[in-house]
């Protein structure tokens, strides 16, 4: 069977099993590395893409339910957010290995598009899907600070 996507603004027919998850579409076939595969049961986030603008887990979402979506991945995500998200990712020196920063970003995206300044409960409800082995979580929260404009304590009194 074959299933219609559009992933980051192309249209691709895939031809695989409908149970196929889309971790191993967007990997495998479409050779899009930047969304990994981590625990593969949809704990720990580094699977993360968006899926007509709702950060979803990529490991566990078959083909099947993923056909006519709108699919970003960490290699076309853009706008505002995305940018302010990046350049704060460097300035606070969020990454250790790296590994989980893909997803960690698409949920802090996808955060900052529905709350534009969240209080640090914001950023832990948005981001506690998202395991971090090095434990960055305290520069990753004030990355997402930093991204939204605002420091923690502005962010509890707005």
């Amino acid at each position: 069977m074959s299933f219609a996507l559009v992933v980051n603004g192309h249209a691709h027919q895939i031809a695989e099993d409908g149970q196929t998850p889309l971790l191993w579409v967007l990997r495998d076939t479409l050779h899009l590395t930047g969304t990994k595969y981590g625990c593969g049961i949809a704990q720990c986030g580094a699977c993360t893409v968006h899926v007509d603008g709702q950060p979803m887990r990529s490991c566990s979402l078959p083909l099947e339910a993923a056909a006519g979506s709108q699919i970003i991945t960490i290699e076309a995500v853009e706008g505002r957010e995305a940018d302010a998200l990046r350049a704060a990712w460097v300035r606070r020196d969020v990454p250790q290995c790296g590994f989980c920063q893909s997803g960690q970003l698409m949920s802090a995206v996808a955060l900052l598009r529905v709350k534009a300044v969240p209080t640090d409960d914001d950023i832990d409800r948005a981001m506690s899907g998202n395991i971090c082995r090095c434990a960055t979580y305290n520069r990753i929260r004030a990355a997402i600070h930093d991204a939204a404009g605002s420091s923690p304590s502005q962010a509890k009194t707005a």
